[in-house]
């Protein structure tokens, strides 16, 4: 389904009708790792209703264990043709791995996937020890505690990183091993297979 048609389709739900959270699509604009706008006038600031909900729950979760913080919105839905064109940005670079591959899919072109960091109770990024999108180790989750071992990656860090996984993990989301602000809601293959691609 065309992403133009998704204000009609009662699978998805709009960004802005969840409380808690605040909404920075990094993908509007320039400040992304491409550089330039890529959404443009399409309306990407949706999900499906299921990740909508579970994205909800983690809002409250935070507010209620760590009262002032909330959760920013970096991507949510993005659409399968704008997928291509970062495939395409990455060609011919090793940094492709920070993309899933159009053919199998992304799990955000189906509303199943979120970006998110955490905003301190003076409305600013809490520090995550890289920036959102920064295609290097020390964003992978799974090498945290090596890069704790060295001293490149701070506990207060480390600590964030934490608290934005425990909002997430809380209410039904998983994280991924290469990036700490990618969270997908429900099994990916099982998405991939069953739930509407939005191109």
């Amino acid at each position: 389904m065309l992403c133009e048609l998704i204000k009609d389709h009662p699978d998805f739900r709009r960004l802005q009708s969840i409380d808690g959270i605040v909404i920075e699509l990094r993908y509007v604009g320039i400040n992304n790792f491409v550089g330039r706008d890529l959404y443009g006038d399409l309306d990407c600031g949706w999900l499906h209703r299921e990740a909508a909900a579970g994205l909800a729950n983690a809002a409250d979760w935070l507010s209620r264990h760590y009262p002032g913080y909330s959760l920013l919105v970096l991507d949510a839905l993005r659409p399968h043709r704008i997928q291509e064109m970062l495939w395409k940005h990455l060609e011919g670079t090793p940094l492709r791995m920070y993309v899933a591959d159009p053919a199998r899919g992304s799990i955000h072109s189906f509303g199943m996937a979120v970006d998110v960091t955490l905003l301190d109770p003076q409305g600013a990024e809490i520090d995550m020890g890289t920036a959102y999108d920064e295609m290097v180790e020390k964003s992978h989750p799974a090498l945290e505690a090596n890069f704790l071992a060295d001293g490149s990656l701070s506990q207060t860090q480390a600590d964030n990183r934490n608290i934005l996984r425990q909002a997430m993990f809380a209410s039904g989301f998983r994280g991924i091993n290469s990036e700490w602000w990618h969270f997908n809601f429900g099994d990916p293959t099982m998405v991939r297979q069953t739930y509407l691609r939005i191109d």
